[in-house]
């Protein structure tokens, strides 16, 4: 007796469905994500048991690498701009509009004063291999360092001090920035570390 032969039918499978999961968890991701800012240098925070997030606004946050240099950032362009105007009125240099709107732009600063003008002249590229090279000056005979971060804090009362330095950062370089914080009554900040590993979470 001859075998019934059954007809073979294609196979489809409607991929809408799919496609539209896969672009509302594109979308959700995009606009939920936070960018992260380019710094100049590699830290490596010191590891912390503390879990207290820092505000995701109106932050000023003070970068410290193992060299002891020193660079700063704030999150709001207007604050950018204000900031750099306050510090060529204190120390004599002004700056064209172009050159302010430049500055404002950047993720991290940190270049001595009289060496702002020519900074801001130059390439995106070259500030990159010029920036970790220079830091704000934080030393008794010239302490820039005091006169941003005093800048900053009357052009927006309510920025949050945030200090990130490296675990191999000097202890006497963190002192010294405590210690030009405190000298203008700065003596709430944030230190930024990285989640430690307890026994408990093996």
């Amino acid at each position: 007796m001859g075998r019934a032969k059954i007809s073979k039918k294609s196979t489809f499978i409607d991929m809408t469905a799919m496609s539209d999961v896969t672009v509302l968890l594109l979308t959700f991701f995009m606009l939920t994500s936070t960018f992260v800012k380019k710094e100049p240098v590699q830290v490596s925070t010191p590891a912390s048991v503390s879990e207290i997030k820092i505000p995701e606004t109106n932050i000023l946050q003070i970068l410290i690498d193992t060299k002891g240099k020193i660079f700063m950032s704030l999150d709001k362009q207007p604050d950018m701009r204000a900031v750099l105007e306050g510090m060529g009125e204190e120390y004599g240099v002004s700056f064209t509009p172009d050159e302010v709107q430049k500055f404002s732009k950047m993720a991290t600063f940190g270049v001595p004063m009289k060496n702002m003008k020519k900074y801001l002249e130059m390439s995106q590229e070259e500030q990159d291999a010029v920036l970790k090279d220079q830091g704000i000056p934080c030393d008794s005979l010239d302490n820039q360092f005091k006169s941003w971060v005093r800048t900053a804090k009357s052009t927006n009362p309510d920025l949050r001090i945030a200090i990130k330095a490296d675990q191999k950062t000097p202890y006497s370089v963190i002192k010294k920035v405590m210690t030009s914080l405190q000298d203008i009554r700065e003596n709430r900040y944030n230190l930024i570390t990285s989640l430690k590993t307890t026994a408990e979470d093996k």
